[in-house]
């Protein structure tokens, strides 16, 4: 896209052509429209100005302070030649022209965000980015909102209600849209919601449909002849495997990534923990908690669903993305879905049916010692199990942070067919009591210490991944946590960020490091790549620490001389490296 006049014909083709999905995946090489990129939710950019070669020369090029202390999750969005900023709470959305010389603002939206969010959201008051379609940009409001913005002017278009903040339901996560359709979901497993995702008019915002995660088969749009689940045939499972009523407030939120495959036209999305963390105030699977399901975007009718942690113990959210790719798998070309699951395994299924092909840990991990194919369940290690009665259970490996966070994307490669993945060394006690649900209080029930996994003391490695063998190809140990996101690109280097504030490039083939520089804060966000109007490639990041708010108090916040939190015990020095802040950050070649 050149100029005014590409610009305006790009808008007006997305406008005459806004039901085929596949021009809106493909796009403009030198854009990045949708949270992940495409609707693969590979996050590979196919610029390959930056190589192995010369990424040692990064140099920053721009940066701009949000004005917002707090978890920047999420990534920007590059349209023809502007980049749009979502901030945290309260929400700001920035548009920045990048043909002007020092990226000046065109125009900026402050919504009116309920700060009765701020104490409800689980995770700090964070926000997983927008999304581009039509002229719009599109995005969650902490407060239940979905709003969409005119992109030539900042106009609001229209805003519609999702969620219910009385019912402890927030709403941090991307909107995916698929063919004029709007799909979001709400976080909230923690308080006891009713987990749902809903189907929203891209040109109105009208509410089209509502599908429940868990409920009986009409609430979950799960009609007879659509259903055909590799493992599961019964009806009602949304029920039968809950006591009665539990479903109810049986949480299965909605905050995570999605994906979507044009053939088969299915929207791909995990759904995560069920409520409270005491399992034993809900015996039975707990389905479709800790699960993948596959939906049409058009009417939200269910079409496969496969539970990674039936009957979870641990809090293993499966609300990470699902990646779509073309693999070979048992020397057969399979069409699949790539998962890293919280619970520590890495799934490849098939992604017509949800039959697992492959289910290898990437992590430690002692809860279970593998996954059986043939019924797709885990074989758990019962002195792992938890609950009120059996006291604090010891050293559950991983922690309820994940073997990787869902929060931070892996991302794809079909150069190298390799999946590079942000994991965690962490492992856990769990101590479970009984809980009580107040609508709109936390229903949680367990306390969860975490110390560090074995191997010598490192928190975190990335991770090249081959999902065909299930199999590590390369590792670099990281001291902290890595929750940040992935991109990688068509020049062969990876970058990802740490939670000590280092922003890295790496060699997609090996590992070894290319490049690095000092953020400021620790980086929680996902990069992206683009080519800026001057025909040359940049990458974009946030830097500001947070997310899991809680597990990061005390000595990394100044703003509040009234916080005397303690750190975190199982990172005590992290104030040593970080704090809190709230940056963009461009990079680009220097000489």
């Amino acid at each position: 896209m050149r100029g005014r006049r590409a610009g305006a014909f790009a808008l007006l083709v997305a406008a005459l052509c806004p039901v085929d999905a596949r021009a809106q995946d493909v796009g403009e090489a030198g854009q990045w429209t949708m949270p992940a990129r495409d609707y693969a939710a590979t996050r590979y950019s196919p610029l390959a100005q930056i190589t192995v070669a010369n990424a040692g020369r990064l140099r920053p090029v721009w940066t701009f302070s949000t004005g917002v202390l707090g978890g920047h999750e999420g990534q920007p969005l590059v349209v023809g030649h502007t980049l749009y900023v979502v901030t945290p709470y309260p929400n700001v959305l920035y548009a920045f022209d990048l043909t002007r010389s020092d990226y000046p603002l065109k125009w900026k939206y402050r919504p009116d965000v309920d700060p009765n969010a701020v104490g409800i959201a689980c995770c700090d008051a964070i926000n997983r980015g927008a999304s581009y379609a039509e002229g719009k940009i599109v995005y969650n409001l902490l407060d239940g909102r979905t709003v969409a913005i005119d992109t030539a002017t900042g106009r609001e278009l229209w805003q519609t209600k999702i969620a219910d903040l009385s019912q402890g339901e927030t709403t941090p996560v991307a909107p995916f849209i698929v063919k004029r359709r709007v799909i979001v979901g709400a976080s909230g497993g923690e308080f006891g919601i009713h987990g749902w995702v809903k189907g929203l008019d891209l040109r109105t915002g009208r509410l089209a449909w509502t599908a429940y995660n868990m409920g009986p088969d009409s609430e979950m749009l799960a009609w007879p002849g659509t259903m055909r689940s590799f493992y599961e045939k019964r009806k009602d499972v949304g029920v039968t495997t809950w006591p009665k009523d539990a479903w109810t407030h049986g949480g299965g939120p909605v905050w995570g990534w999605m994906s979507y495959d044009p053939r088969l036209d299915l929207v791909y999305y995990g759904v995560g923990n069920p409520g409270p963390y005491n399992p034993e105030q809900r015996p039975g699977d707990n389905k479709w908690t800790a699960s993948v399901l596959a939906r049409r975007p058009d009417d939200g009718a269910l079409v496969w669903a496969y539970q990674f942690t039936p009957h979870d113990n641990w809090d293993y959210d499966a609300n990470a993305e699902m990646i779509l790719a073309d693999l070979t798998v048992g020397g057969e070309q399979r069409n699949v879905l790539v998962h890293f699951d919280k619970n520590g395994f890495a799934y490849t299924l098939d992604r017509a049916t949800g039959e697992v092909l492959v289910a290898e840990p990437f992590v430690h991990v002692n809860w279970a010692t593998r996954v059986d194919r043939a019924s797709g369940r885990p074989l758990v290690d019962s002195t792992k199990l938890t609950g009120a009665s059996r006291g604090n259970v010891k050293d559950i490996c991983p922690s309820l942070e994940g073997g990787k966070t869902p929060a931070a994307p892996a991302a794809y490669s079909a150069r190298t067919g390799l999946f590079y993945v942000p994991t965690n060394n962490l492992c856990m006690d769990y101590e479970a009591v009984t809980a009580t649900r107040i609508a709109g209080t936390p229903f949680i029930g367990a306390s969860t210490p975490y110390h560090a996994g074995p191997g010598g003391g490192h928190m975190a490695a990335f991770i090249a991944w081959d999902a065909s063998s299930g199999r590590k190809v390369w590792t670099i140990e990281e001291p902290y946590p890595v929750w940040s996101g992935v991109l990688v690109t068509a020049g062969n280097v990876v970058f990802y960020g740490t939670l000590d504030g280092w922003f890295k490039a790496v060699d997609a083939t090996t590992g070894r490091p290319l490049w690095k520089f000092k953020v400021g804060s620790g980086v929680v966000g996902n990069p992206i790549a683009y080519t800026g109007p001057d025909g040359k490639q940049y990458v974009a990041v946030y830097a500001g620490i947070g997310g899991d708010w809680f597990l990061l108090a005390g000595d990394v916040r100044s703003d509040d001389p009234a916080d005397v939190r303690p750190p975190a015990d199982f990172m005590r020095d992290i104030a040593r490296h970080t704090s809190q802040g709230g940056m963009v950050w461009l990079f680009g070649l220097g000489p």
